[in-house]
Parts: structure tokens; sequence; C-alpha cells
């Protein structure tokens, strides 16, 4: 945890915030529901714990089966859980109390966790609004349509003052301060890109052509586990980059190839790195690879120098797109007006994702809270074009903002040719050259930035070598 000071002030800065949206004595109750242990096989045999990030940020109590209630007319605060009784004691061992614990967090009351039934139950009673956050598990949903009375599907929705659903005044409060991270928050990054680094290191180390993909996951994930939480998201790892997010570990490493390694790791204060390289199996690029990992190494290099507060994100995407069809056309690929080319969506076919996503606590952070809330400012409207469409960080940046730069280039035979029998594309697109490269695979690369007041910086002590030339000299090690 960091310290209690953290944990009130964000707290008060919520209640603030919250302050502003209705008149004093109609501003209701704030309802957190932390996440329980999720059983695998029975009850006692559980998935990995992790608690839910919204409550971490404002409660920071790594624990299952909490729930708190901040009452935002009368400032009260309070902490719902269970003390360990001798049956839990004799598998658990001795355990702090639910009140000390609710203290180092800076909250001074507490009650059993069965209580937030009867305090949320009379506030709806006395006709106040519960504001809670839409749920991303299934326990949590079905909590909270117990306490608020609303069904399933309308606690997953997000809306404004009707009381009826997830509150949308709660969540874009909850947005506006998680988006602009803390120092602490920072530091916590900056020591989970660490963790990256070295995992990534192994992992390009292990690249051994007759091996099975498998055994270099286990060695980077080994890492993760040793010295943090585990691993931030399922570790992609494939010689087949045209698939995006590609999670089968079970071929063996063919010479000639290209390896997508997109993995991250968590820390044990639940902050995490989100890092893409793509290598080359037989420790050298040849001239075809070489040639369009440059273009998405430039593409790379390219968004992070526009990267700084005040310019939107799509439009860094857009810019980057344009880098990416200036060097596909010189490629022969593509051919046509540049400006024109991104009008039309043109870079879709190539790099069908967005450039990039928030970063903090979850690799796409808060996106459970609603990826257009969290992506998107007021006055933005999503596109529907291949590629731009799925760009997840579409806002004018702030300083303390966390995001991925991660361009690629894939070559997605299907895709292709969909776009060629339905004659999209076919001013542009040289249909028939790209048959030669229906065996390419694909090439992401992806660093962590964050917005500073001047410009931007990379997260992590260092990069991970990134031109054609520095992985093969890394490689060469």
């Amino acid at each position: 945890m960091f310290d209690k000071s953290t944990y009130v002030a964000r707290r008060r800065t919520l209640c603030e915030k919250m302050a502003k949206t209705a008149p004093e004595g109609k501003r209701g109750i704030a309802l957190f529901i932390g996440n329980v242990e999720a059983p695998a096989q029975y009850k006692d045999n559980c998935y990995k714990w992790r608690q839910d990030s919204s409550w971490l940020y404002y409660f920071g109590l790594d624990d299952p089966r909490y729930a708190a209630v901040i009452d935002f007319d009368s400032g009260e605060q309070t902490i719902f859980a269970d003390d360990v009784e001798i049956g839990d004691i004799i598998w658990m061992g001795p355990q702090p109390t639910v009140q000390s614990k609710a203290e180092s967090v800076g909250i001074y009351s507490s009650a059993p966790y069965k209580a937030v039934d009867a305090v949320v139950a009379k506030a709806i009673s006395q006709g106040r609004r519960i504001h809670f956050l839409p749920p991303s598990r299934y326990y949590n949903t079905i909590k909270l349509s117990m306490l608020t009375r609303c069904t399933y599907d309308e606690v997953n929705i997000v809306a404004e003052g009707d009381g009826h659903h997830a509150s949308e005044e709660l969540v874009k409060a909850v947005i506006s301060m998680r988006l602009v991270k803390e120092q602490c928050e920072i530091d916590a990054i900056d020591d989970a890109c660490a963790l990256g680094y070295e995992m990534h290191s192994i992992g390009r180390d292990s690249i051994v052509p007759g091996i099975i993909e498998q055994e270099i996951v286990g060695k980077m994930e080994a890492v993760t586990i040793s010295k943090g939480w585990g691993v931030s998201f399922p570790t992609i790892l494939t010689q087949h980059g045209e698939t995006l997010h590609n999670h089968l570990h079970d071929k063996i490493i063919e010479p000639g190839k290209l390896m997508v390694i997109d993995a991250g790791a968590e820390n044990n204060l639940h902050y995490a790195s989100d890092f893409t390289r793509t290598y080359p199996t037989s420790g050298k690029f040849t001239q075809k690879q070489r040639d369009v990992y440059q273009i998405v190494c430039d593409c790379n290099n390219h968004a992070f120098s526009l990267v700084k507060p005040g310019i939107s994100y799509r439009d860094v995407h857009l810019a980057t797109a344009k880098r990416m069809l200036e060097g596909l056309s010189a490629l022969g690929l593509v051919h046509g007006d540049l400006d024109e080319m991104v009008a039309q969506g043109i870079a879709g076919l190539f790099q069908p994702h967005g450039l990039g996503h928030n970063m903090g606590m979850d690799v796409h952070d808060m996106e459970d809270l609603g990826e257009n809330l969290v992506g998107y400012d007021p006055d933005q409207k999503r596109s529907d074009q291949l590629g731009l469409g799925s760009l997840r960080m579409a806002r004018k940046l702030v300083p303390g903002n966390v995001i991925t730069d991660e361009p690629g280039i894939y070559f997605i035979p299907a895709l292709i040719e969909t776009w060629k029998s339905e004659g999209k594309g076919k001013d542009f697109v040289n249909f028939s050259r790209l048959e030669s490269y229906y065996d390419f695979g694909g090439i992401r690369l992806e660093d962590d930035v964050l917005v500073t007041p001047n410009g931007a910086r990379r997260t992590g002590p260092k990069r991970l070598p990134i031109t054609p030339d520095e992985v093969e000299a890394a490689m060469a090690k």
C-alpha cells in the first residue's frame, strides 16, 4: 500500500468532485464492493487473488470480501468486513482486525460485511441516490443487483442521475482522477517497467530454433512471479504475429521467422508494464523483414516525438498512420496521396488496432468503467474505420497520463483477400504485390509513455533494444 495520507486525499478529492454534481443533502452515498475469491474447481481452491483496481485506488486494502460506503452528504466513511474466527485462524493464522485495517487507510468506522445491506436499504428507503461503479465480476454484479434492487443488466449500464444504473457521475469522477497519475503511481509504474524489462530480456535471450515457445513463456513469467505479483495480462508470444492476440505457445521455433512478444509485469503494488518487441528467430533480419521492421520502428519513434500536453492521441494516431503509409509506399505496397489514404482508412489494412491505450493498475486502465468514457473527450466521436475505430485512447493529453505507443504492421491474408474481393482500397493498395507477404506474419513495437509538463518520457529505467541493429546486437550476445 501507499501511505495512509494518499488514500485519505483521494477520497477527499472524490467527495469534492461529487459535491459539484448535486445540491447538499441530495448527493447520496457511494457504494464500493471489493472482489471476493473466485473458486476454480471447488470453493476452497480459488483462482489467484486480485483485488478490484478502483477499490485499491481509494481504499488500498488487498483482502477479499470487503465493502465500503462514502456518504457524500455527511462525509462519513465506513469499511464493511468480517474479523476472522477460530476456524479461520487454524488455516490462516492470526489476522489484523478489520478496524485496524480500516484505520491504516484513514477510516475510523467499521462494521461486519452483512451490515452494508442495511445501510444501503436505509438509504434507498430515504430516497437517496446510490452511486456505484459498473462491476467487472459476476459476484459483484449479483451483490450490487441485490443491494440496489436493480437488474443484472442495469448495474452494468452507466447512466446519469436516474438511480437505476451505475452512476455516470461517479464513473466520470473516478476516471478524471485515475487518468492523471500521482508521483507515487509513476514510481510504481517505473518499477513495474523495470520488471518488464527483465522479463522481456530473458524472453529475447531464450529464443533458440528447435525449442517450444512455451519454454520461453515459462522463463519470462517466472521472473514476474519471483519479483512481483505476476503477469499484467496473458502473455502473447508467437511466430504468427499476424494474429494480434495469439496466446498459443505450442509451436516449435523455426529459423527465419519473426517472433512477436507482447508481455507485461505487474508489481506487488499492482501497477503494470506492457512492452512489445519483435525478434528474428535466427538472430538476424532478412532484408524483407528489416525493411518492414524499420517502418514500424520509425512509427514508434515518430509517435513518441509528438506526445506532449495539449495534443490529442487521436491526432498522434493519424500522424503515425501517415508515416506508416509513407514507408509502405516506398516498398510499393500502397500508392497515392498520403493524406487521402489516411482519410480513407487505408492504414487499417496493415494496422487494424489503435496506437495505444491508458495504462496504470490495469494494463488497459479503467476500461471496465467504459472504454469511450475513459478514452474519449466529450467532444470526440469514435470512428467506424478499421484501425482508428479501435483506438482506445483518443483524448487530449495532459501531464500525468500514461499511455502505450504500439504501432504495428501485419499482413493478414484473410483481411487482404476480403478487401480485394470487396474492391476496398483498390485505388491505393497493390494487392498483387501483397501476395508475397502472406507468409510474413506481423511486427509490433510497444513502449509505455508518461506525458510530462514539457513533453514525454518512456517509463522504466531504460528502453528495450528497438532498432534493427540494436536487436541483432542484443541477440548476438
